[in-house]
């Protein structure tokens, strides 16, 4: 597992695949480089899939952490226009679409704040 999570550190960000991507990205490692080319491919495909399951590169970008997208709020504007423009995730993502906006950025206009 080390090995493999290393591997895809030493190529360039537009070498990247969707697995190497996913990958880093659900281990928080170059978020601000690696997310806005995440969301590329995103904005292709939102179900494209990585080596686990259809969804699975949205799923590692939607679980990213409050703060990520507090730092970067033009990305989370980007991931809302990418899930609002889509057919929808399948069911196991929904949660995570769903929650997204809430969680994105405080204090942002029309995002529901936790209480």
């Amino acid at each position: 597992m080390v090995a493999t999570a290393h591997a895809p550190r030493r190529k360039p960000v537009g070498e990247l695949t969707v697995e190497d991507l996913r990958l880093l990205i659900r281990q928080d490692v170059g978020l601000p480089h690696l997310l806005p080319r995440a969301l590329d491919v995103l904005r292709d495909d939102p179900m494209v899939a990585g080596d686990l399951y259809e969804g699975d590169l949205l799923h590692a970008v939607l679980t990213r952490s409050p703060g990520v997208w507090s730092r970067q709020p033009a990305l989370g504007h980007r991931l809302r226009r990418i899930l609002a423009e889509s057919v929808g995730p399948p069911p196991p993502l929904r949660r995570e679409a769903e929650r997204f906006p809430a969680r994105s950025v405080p204090g942002e206009p029309g995002t529901a704040q936790p209480s």
